[in-house]
């Protein structure tokens, strides 16, 4: 009976279900999606503001880094630079198609007028 009390409590301590609930095929039990980024920290890290703020600090300190670097903006502004032409250039040439497209409709509807 000692036995079944310590698993219990121990159930109960770590906050996870002991019921055998089968896990799914990763091994994960079926809660662990609703865990977040900071699983592994202490219980005051794993809120919800502070999981948002520490993912901001993360974000703002490779912004900076990345700001600060002035080889490596000037390779992401050259990177954008040619996906931006690209991207219009992909679109100036799906213009003139259907500009052809729309001219040889013209051309077949007066045809047959």
């Amino acid at each position: 009976m000692a036995k079944k009390h310590k698993k219990k409590h121990a159930c109960r301590q770590s906050g996870g279900s002991c019921r055998g609930d089968a896990g799914d095929a990763g091994g994960q039990a079926a809660g662990d999606w609703e865990r977040g980024l900071l699983d592994g920290m202490p219980a005051f890290l794993r809120a919800r503001k502070s999981e948002q703020f520490l993912l901001g600090a993360l974000i703002g300190a490779a912004a900076a880094w990345v700001l600060s670097d002035e080889e490596l903006r000037a390779r992401l502004i050259k990177g954008g630079m040619k996906l931006y032409s690209n991207l219009a250039g992909g679109f100036e040439e799906m213009k003139e198609q259907m500009a052809d497209i729309r001219a040889e409709v013209a051309a077949e509807h007066q045809e047959e007028a």
